[in-house]
């Protein structure tokens, strides 16, 4: 038979009992000898030996009472993980016990607050991993086009050599032009990383808004020839980033001529600035989405430059204490607006 160490009760009674046995024994032969009448004797005897049981019986209660105490707690830290709570309570037979108790409750709820931190890095983890994932597939996506274009472009006045000298100069124009794409695109990622790791700082400066917006619109005006840009208001002085109000200008102002086909009007009304456009509209449902980082609409592929655009947009008007406020009208129109 395989050795089995006794339980608590088990062990105190064996002892007891032996101890009983020998002691009672001992006594009752002492009892025997000096008691002459033989029927005294044998009462003082029987009058031992209950008193020994009840003795007995006492401890032997007690005792169970506290392997059962023993075994709650056992079984609390045999499933720490999983216990959601520990009686709190339960009344112990013994000091020691209580304490045992009151100790158990405290590594129970420093494990649980362990592993509700646990769960929370691992979310974060989680959502920054997706991120990451996002990010790779966002770029991979805006960096496909201009590749391939300069790639094929590249490739056909390499195995073309009879190629009219006019087009070849629209070839390398395109090349020219998707490589200045890509530049755009690492540039919105660079300073992306910067807002994410904290490194963007303001730099300000007294300047005119609305000479600030009349140079971007001359900017645009020439990259989009065929579209009209309108500027109304007047000068406004505003202490603020200048090179960051640029991006938002460039940026409110070009998506407002990508999705839509009439003239983008902007107006500057005492640091008000307001981008409105007649294009397609945002449904009310994607209006809080679209200034998130990697966020494409389904309905209009809201691409935004790897999704960056707005989020950048939001984060450079945060950093100046403002917000960028968007009211829109799906086929009607939208306004992207802020004041400073």
């Amino acid at each position: 038979m395989i050795f089995r160490r006794p339980h608590f009760t088990e062990y105190i009674m064996a002892r007891l009992v032996t101890l009983g046995v020998f002691t009672g024994f001992f006594f009752s032969t002492l009892l025997y000898i000096f008691i002459p009448e033989t029927d005294i004797a044998f009462s003082a005897i029987a009058l031992l030996i209950a008193g020994f049981t009840i003795f007995i019986y006492a401890i032997n209660r007690g005792a169970r009472r506290m392997q059962n105490e023993l075994r709650l707690i056992n079984k609390y830290l045999e499933n720490l993980e999983k216990t959601e709570k520990i009686d709190y309570k339960a009344h112990f037979f013994t000091q020691e016990f209580e304490d045992i108790n009151q100790n158990l409750i405290k590594v129970l709820d420093s494990a649980k607050k362990r592993e509700e931190i646990k769960q929370r890095y691992n979310a974060k983890l989680k959502l920054k991993n997706r991120q990451r994932a996002d990010m790779i597939s966002a770029i991979a996506h805006e960096f496909r086009n201009p590749i391939a274009s300069i790639m094929g472009y590249a490739q056909t006045l390499e195995e073309d050599k009879e190629i009219p000298h006019a087009l070849q100069e629209k070839f390398l124009n395109k090349i020219y032009n998707n490589g200045v794409k890509i530049e755009a695109l690492l540039s919105r990622l660079v300073l992306w990383n910067k807002f994410e790791s904290g490194e963007a700082t303001l730099h300000p400066s007294q300047f005119d808004l609305y000479t600030l917006a009349q140079e971007v619109k001359t900017s645009l005006e020439e990259k989009y020839p065929q579209r009209e840009i309108v500027l109304q208001g007047s000068s406004h002085m505003v202490e603020a980033d200048r090179t960051l109000l640029e991006i938002v200008l460039k940026n409110l102002i070009e998506n407002a001529l990508k999705y839509s086909k009439d003239e983008v009007v902007v107006t500057i009304d005492k640091g008000h600035i307001s981008v409105i456009d007649k294009g397609l509209g945002i449904s009310s449902s994607d209006i809080n989405k679209v200034t998130k980082k990697f966020y494409r609409s389904g309905t209009h592929s809201w691409d935004n430059s790897m999704g960056l655009g707005l989020s950048i947009v939001k984060r450079i008007l945060e950093l100046h204490g403002t917000e960028l406020e968007i009211q829109s009208e799906e086929e009607k129109g939208s306004t992207f607006s802020f004041t400073l």
